[in-house]
């Protein structure tokens, strides 16, 4: 079932048996094995709606792109069509979880009468939900700030054109926050946000405070822009992984842009989460997505880089003529499945022999097309040699491993990779692990730089690192750049992320680190530079590129650091005062 408009993965998804689909954390998503159908991300050209008379479901996106379910049984078919330019399988996303207003520079813009405070701007928050009832969002008469709550895992009546979840509008929001109780407010507005991250994150860049109903300019925890007019997407995360994927990332994207260009207003919209599996090159059908809609009109997407710095799950070198590297994993215990992404350049021609911790010896493994299974003691290994897409020069070498039937995990202990250099033009190669195994699941001798999580690798998305504000130095968990094969400067600037006070959900405030609670703050900063720019006339071109210009330009640079931009904190940490032009 190859196809070279297929993305590698999903051709070895498509080899893999339903056991062994069901096995891998990575294989089977986007698949429904009681109905046997796909959910994929297409990119189209021309019409494709005549699918929908084979069954075909079709969410059309923004830019030509769509996300489609179909039976299995069709999917050479659609792959084939000549309006299908490329196809791709859904990804597990995972979330990359003191006075940051102040040190970011943003106080001395919200005096007097210039004070900007996101009025007259969208902020959207793409999450795991958010407490609606918290006061940080509730203006001063008790009423919601937000515009609208979609929540992607309450299956009843969803916006128009997207085939899941309820959404929830202001007007039910009020009603639901004006209920005799909270049995009755439960039942009119049943959204949760179980793991506090989302509310966290809308918090810091826009939340309103508390102690004021969210109308309080003075409030110590008053967030970047509280008057900004809210959008929150709870994204779905239903089947047994539950992790939510990147099909339901774009389509929340898709939706807040089209409410912003419905509502014409200026929208900055926040993502806080990624994943691992890519070429780290800015070259996926998301990443291509999200270039399109950052760059459309009177729009800011802001992107954390994630928290895969110090987790040694990227190792990377340059391979000579006839050299053998041996890379060596360590697989902890109780890993239910595994993969291992190995990118290379298509004019390298390198052998691959994988080592089992008990000296098993598989390979070597030649540039052989298609899907090849192993089985060594309780682990059964699916390798295949992937080709370059028309999207990317890179190769890709992927390594799944599933425990074999009746087996709880993969073997654990020691696993190497053998890199058996044959002819070599360029020598550069790299290694990631996924970025939901356990802490023991590392390499021995990692790489901490290009450990950015995908989609904060798009070229036009703001990439927002952390660091360390009381001590004024990079955050060691920060993913850090550059791109993997353009070396494009990413992170673009890093804001606090370590012991940041936000909103937590089911009310009060407490303590958060990661580059999930960095990515709000220039979030919220977006806002701000777009009601000074956009909604008060300064400047009607203040959003995108020219946007991320000017917080380059402000950007702070830390003593801790000599050379900038570098990958670590990219050109600096942010400073709003310095990126707007206001004396």
């Amino acid at each position: 079932m190859n196809d070279q408009k297929r993305e590698n993965l999903l051709n070895l998804a498509l080899d893999a048996t339903d056991a062994e689909r069901a096995a891998s954390s990575s294989l089977g998503t986007g698949y429904d094995f009681s109905t046997g159908t796909w959910e994929v991300i297409v990119r189209y050209q021309g019409d494709i709606s005549f699918l929908e008379e084979s069954g075909v479901r079709i969410t059309y996106l923004l830019f030509q792109y769509a996300i489609l379910l179909l039976p299995e049984q069709l999917m050479d078919d659609v792959t084939n069509l000549p309006q299908i330019t490329y196809m791709e399988k859904p990804k597990r996303l995972f979330f990359a979880d003191f006075a940051g207003r102040s040190i970011s520079c943003i106080h001395s813009l919200q005096e007097g009468p210039r004070g900007l405070f996101g009025d007259g701007t969208l902020l959207a928050c793409i999450d795991s939900g958010v407490d609606y009832t918290h006061p940080a969002f509730r203006n001063a008469d008790g009423s919601s700030r937000l515009l609208a709550l979609w929540d992607q895992t309450i299956p009843g009546s969803p916006p128009e054109g997207y085939p899941l979840g309820t959404l929830y509008t202001r007007q039910q929001i009020n009603e639901a926050l004006n209920a005799a109780d909270s049995a009755e407010r439960n039942r009119m507005v049943p959204s949760r946000d179980t793991s506090g991250h989302g509310t966290a994150v809308l918090g810091i860049a826009a939340g309103g405070g508390g102690s004021e109903r969210g109308g309080g300019e003075d409030s110590l925890y008053r967030g970047v822009a509280p008057k900004a007019a809210l959008l929150a997407v709870k994204l779905s995360s239903s089947g047994e992984n539950a992790f939510p994927r990147t099909t339901q990332l774009m389509m929340a994207l898709d939706y807040c842009i089209r409410t912003a260009l419905f509502l014409q207003k200026p929208i900055a919209i926040n993502l806080s989460f990624g994943n691992n599996y890519g070429s780290h090159s800015g070259t996926s059908l998301l990443e291509t997505y999200l270039n399109q809609a950052a760059g459309l009109g009177r729009t800011a997407v802001c992107i954390g880089s994630g928290n895969e710095g110090s987790s040694g799950r990227h190792a990377g070198g340059i391979l000579s003529d006839s050299e053998t590297k041996p890379v060596e994993f360590s697989v902890g215990p109780y890993e239910s499945s595994m993969s291992l992404q190995i990118w290379k350049s298509y004019t390298d021609d390198i052998d691959i022999v994988v080592v089992h911790p008990d000296g098993t010896r598989i390979g070597p493994l030649q540039s052989v097309l298609g899907t090849v299974r192993f089985r060594v003691r309780g682990t059964e290994l699916l390798f295949y040699y992937g080709m370059p897409s028309p999207h990317s020069q890179a190769q890709e070498i992927y390594l799944d491993l599933i425990p074999v039937s009746g087996q709880p995990a993969v073997d654990s202990g020691i696993w190497t990779v053998e890199l058996h250099a044959r002819r070599i033009v360029t020598g550069r190669y790299d290694l990631w692990l996924p970025g939901f195994a356990g802490a023991e699941t590392r390499f021995f001798l990692p790489d901490p730089e290009t450990t950015l999580t995908i989609p904060s690798t798009a070229r036009y998305g703001i990439t927002v690192g952390a660091y360390e504000p009381r001590l004024q130095t990079y955050a060691d968990f920060s993913g850090r750049g550059y791109t993997r094969l353009l070396q494009e400067i990413k992170p673009d600037l890093c804001a606090p992320g370590v012991n940041i006070t936000a909103p937590a959900a089911e009310g009060g405030y407490r303590s958060f680190t990661g580059t999930s609670f960095a990515v709000p703050f220039v979030t919220g900063s977006a806002a701000l530079m777009m009601e000074w720019g956009i909604v008060r006339g300064n400047d009607p071109f203040l959003y995108g590129e020219k946007l991320k210009a000017f917080l380059i330009r402000g950007a702070r640079q830390l003593p801790s650091e000599k050379t900038y931009p570098n990958p670590r904190l990219g050109f600096g940490v942010l400073c709003l005062k310095d990126s707007l032009p206001i004396g």
